[in-house]
């Protein structure tokens, strides 16, 4: 499986502050966060796993949108993108 390229400290931040921006919209849903905050760090799944002391198959349904985390291990993926949960207003349709 190909890995991603290791991105630099600025290219995180860049992640980090897009991925922010885009929660403040209320365009961000967990599955894809969560798989955007793993490839910000350029980590495999197995890898961001191990980081949180959580099993691939868990990565790997979050992911996909299928697993229902615990609020621990929302938090675990939120604190190491310096995020925090919580609950966002959803976008007002025009």
């Amino acid at each position: 499986m190909a890995r991603w390229k290791k991105p630099t400290k600025e290219e995180i931040l860049e992640n980090r502050q897009t991925l922010a921006e885009r929660a403040r919209t209320g365009d961000l849903r967990l599955p894809g966060a969560v798989a955007e905050i793993r490839k910000g760090f350029g980590m495999t799944q197995a890898e961001f796993a191990n980081m949180l002391s959580l099993t691939r198959r868990q990565i790997v349904e979050i992911e996909g949108g299928t697993a229902n985390p615990t609020l621990e291990t929302l938090e675990k993926i939120a604190k190491i993108f310096g995020f925090t949960t919580g609950f966002v207003p959803k976008k007002q349709k025009a």
